[in-house]
């Protein structure tokens, strides 16, 4: 299997990282054009800006927590070429989760579900790790 194909579902999870700001520039347009905004705080301070935009700002930086662990173990599996249909598997359900936790914070953000999509996609990290483990200490222990 070639192991560029792990770089789609990095690219998948690039993506949804630019949509959510996206999003969030075209929240803050509206919020500022509607004058939702407390123009004195704006610059320093979240409570600032309404609920509909902390969504947004607040799943920005769930994009880089996760998924920044994401991003380092696929890149280990990609160097030491340790890439197969499972592991891609593996890493293209963590990005789609990551897309459906997206939905649901700024969307519903019902807390069950957009826990449930965290959850998934946690496991799904939880489990390229075991598979980065093993490849490393295969590769060591040559």
């Amino acid at each position: 299997m070639d192991r560029n194909l792990l770089l789609l579902p990095l690219l998948l999870q690039a993506f949804t990282t630019l949509v959510a700001y996206s999003l969030l520039r075209i929240r803050r347009d509206k919020a500022t054009a509607a004058g939702q905004v407390n123009e004195q705080r704006r610059a320093l301070h979240d409570d600032a800006w309404p609920e509909h935009v902390l969504q947004i700002n607040n799943n920005i930086r769930n994009q880089f927590e996760l998924p920044t662990l994401f991003y380092v173990l696929s890149l280990v599996l990609w160097c030491i070429d340790f890439v197969g249909p499972f592991t891609l598997g593996i890493a293209t359900l963590f990005s789609l989760s990551r897309m459906v936790h997206l939905g649901i914070h700024t969307g519903s953000n019902h807390v069950p579900h957009r826990r449930r999509a965290f959850t998934f996609g946690l496991g799904m990290v939880i489990i390229l790790f075991f598979v980065a483990a093993t490849g490393v200490l295969s590769t060591v222990l040559r």
